[in-house]
């Protein structure tokens, strides 16, 4: 009997059965065991694990941000580079047309370096002279082809133009739609005056012109000074151009007309 139980126990301790239950057990027991005194162990095993993985995550993040950025900087350059080749056809435009004007106008395009205040009143220096073509005698345009002044003395690269409202500046024109005849007096600072009788056809607004290819609109009559004791009137006439603001004129050789009635005084009446 004794034989036979040993042997009925030997059987059941090597049954495979047995043995992978046994194995088990253990297993869920030193799980157990780990959980109860170490609750960390995992965590501390697997944290490099899950820092590797984080750091993975956050450099191919950057990766492909990188990529957006350098897409974004291509359309950016593009772009730029679209309005370059716009502003250059514009550019392009603009000095064909500037050539065109010149053509026909007969005019020489220069650019103001000195202007009033810089320069004493009321004159320009302009970036042109006599290796440009310009000569004295020559008149000067401001935009919109209001006359400003005629040249009074040329270098070789700078050429200085006296204004209509200079000091000692004296030019013959007209005033108004019946055009009366008048003698112009610069007295600086884009100011100019004349004296007309009283029966002169003339009002407050009035254009005043001065010889040229045409009537050239010099300015406009700003306030008429009245006297009792005087025979006639006085015109205050402002300049149809804003003398400190010009960046570029167009000078033109009109001929005699204006070189006859264009002087320089070195006292005004």
């Amino acid at each position: 009997m004794k034989k036979t139980f040993l042997a009925r126990r030997n059987a059941l301790l090597s049954s495979s059965s047995v043995s992978w239950g046994a194995v088990a057990l253990a297993f869920a027991v030193l799980a157990l065991l780990l959980r109860l005194l170490a609750p960390n162990l995992f965590l501390h095993i697997f944290a490099p694990a899950f820092r590797a993985a984080e750091a993975v995550s956050a450099r191919s993040h950057s990766f492909l941000n990188g990529f957006r950025d350098v897409a974004a900087l291509a359309a950016q350059n593009e772009r730029l580079m679209r309005e370059n080749d716009a502003l250059a056809s514009e550019n392009r435009a603009l000095m064909e047309r500037t050539a065109e004007a010149d053509g026909l106008l007969g005019g020489i395009v220069a650019g103001v370096v000195a202007r009033p205040p810089a320069s004493p009143y009321d004159t320009l220096v302009v970036a042109g002279g006599a290796r440009s073509g310009i000569a004295t005698g020559m008149e000067a345009f401001g935009a919109g082809n209001v006359p400003l002044g005629v040249v009074s003395s040329v270098s070789a690269d700078f050429s200085r133009i006296t204004l209509f409202s200079a000091p000692g500046a004296v030019t013959h024109g007209w005033v108004g739609s019946a055009h009366t005849p008048l003698t112009i007096f610069g007295e600086g600072a884009g100011a100019m005056r004349a004296t007309l009788p009283r029966s002169a056809p003339v009002a407050v607004g009035d254009v005043v012109f001065v010889p040229g290819p045409g009537l050239l609109p010099v300015g406009r009559v700003a306030r008429i000074n009245s006297d009792p004791a005087e025979p006639g009137v006085v015109l205050r006439i402002a300049s149809s151009a804003n003398l400190f603001s010009i960046a570029w004129i167009e000078l033109r050789d009109i001929g005699a007309a204006l070189r006859d009635s264009f002087s320089l005084s070195t006292t005004t009446p």
